[in-house]
Formats: C-alpha cells, structure tokens, sequence
C-alpha cells in the first residue's frame, strides 16, 4: 500500500520529512519552496488516490503560482501543527 493510498499516512509521512528538514537546519523559505515542487510534481505526474487528494490536486490546478505556492505553504504548516500537537501530548 502506497502512503498516497491514505490521506492520514501522507500527512504524517510529509509532517516527518517537514520536521527531519527543519531538525537539519533547512530555513523556512528553502522548506516552503521544496513543497512548492513537491506540489508540481505530484499534480502533473501522479494521480489523486482519494477525495482528499483529488481536492488538493483541483484547488492547485486552478490556482496561479502564487496561489499554488500559498497552498503548499499550507500543507506545510498542516502537517507542523499536526507535529507541534503532536510534541505537545
């Protein structure tokens, strides 16, 4: 089964990726724009496993670059909240 089978394992998959970057000294702006391309590659190149990537993958096609990258910037900041929740219990 593939972590894009199921949109609660893809969160905690990119959280973990998000919070080892920022562990190994990644800023803030590298970080928001490695999931930027993330967001390209996955809309042109895989296709929507469930209802939840299926929205993610229209909102990021109909939006412009700068709505793309404040939408990537987004999940990014999902997933931190999920692992600062997280840290937290």
């Amino acid at each position: 089964m593939s972590i894009l089978d199921n949109f609660s394992d893809w969160k905690a998959f990119l959280g973990d990726r998000v919070e080892q970057a920022k562990q190994s000294g990644m800023e803030s702006d590298t970080l928001q724009n490695v999931a930027y391309q993330i967001g390209s590659y996955l809309s042109e190149q895989v296709d929507p496993k469930n209802d939840q990537e299926r929205l993610l993958k229209q909102l990021w096609d109909a939006g412009d670059q700068q709505q793309q990258q404040a939408l990537a910037s987004l999940m990014v900041k999902l997933v931190q909240n999920r692992n600062d929740a997280n840290a937290g219990s």
